[in-house]
């Protein structure tokens, strides 16, 4: 469940990271437009692309820091419970083995 979410956070950091090139394309593209309220449109969507590059590198640094928490705890519980560990990672393979017998 931990790791769904973090795939799914970390799949979103890296489509926002898409949409902020691909509009800064877009940006560039653009510039040859003139008109004062293109030139406004254009300052607007330049201000949001910083802000939201500020707000993504700030979730991408709260991800990380929750994966490494999940790592050291997972390492952590390891550790201190070997013998559970290895009875979970037999009880799953055990389960797995099953599923993929079955087809």
């Amino acid at each position: 469940m931990v790791t769904d979410t973090a795939v799914s956070k970390d799949k979103l950091v890296q489509d926002l990271k898409v949409v902020i090139v691909d509009a800064e394309e877009l940006l560039r593209a653009t510039a040859s437009q003139a008109g004062e309220k293109a030139a406004i449109a254009r300052e607007k969507i330049q201000q949001s692309l910083h802000k939201a590059k500020i707000k993504l590198d700030e979730a991408e640094e709260v991800l990380v820091d929750k994966t490494k928490q999940a790592a050291r705890a997972t390492d952590e519980y390891v550790h201190d419970h070997p013998w559970k560990a290895v009875g979970v990672a037999a009880g799953i393979g055990l389960i797995i083995g099953l599923l993929i017998s079955r087809r």
